[in-house]
């Protein structure tokens, strides 16, 4: 199993980046993926998720509205298009298979299954 990270960065507050993961090595379209956070100091945590059911999107409270979640099966690849960034999303993102479906996003602490090495994403104000 494989899941690989890009499109992290470094941009303005405001700004927006889109972040891609390649997964390899398992159906990619049987399993749920989710986006997940790490920033020094502070707890994981889990940002973001799209079910293989039906490609329903899950997602935190503190980037609603503002992150967009979305797969290509076709390609094995998740997407997270991040718009109206602030610093307070500087961040490693993850991506990542949980072992808990994503309607449980935000009930409690989100384990996982295989995650990818991560890209940082950095936010100035």
């Amino acid at each position: 199993v494989q899941l690989v990270e890009s499109g992290g960065g470094l941009v303005q507050a405001g700004g927006s980046l889109r972040l891609s993961c390649a997964a390899s090595g398992f159906t990619f379209g049987d399993y749920d993926i989710d986006w997940f956070r790490q920033a020094p100091g502070k707890m994981r945590e889990g940002v973001s998720c799209i079910s293989s059911v039906d490609a329903s999107t899950y997602y935190a409270d503190s980037v609603k509205g503002r992150f967009t979640i979305s797969r290509d099966n076709a390609k094995n690849t998740v997407y997270l298009q991040m718009n109206s960034l602030k610093p307070e999303d500087t961040a490693v993102y993850y991506c990542a298979v949980p072992l808990i479906p994503c309607r449980d996003l935000g009930t409690g602490i989100r384990e996982y299954d295989y995650w990818g090495q991560g890209t940082q994403v950095a936010v100035s104000s």
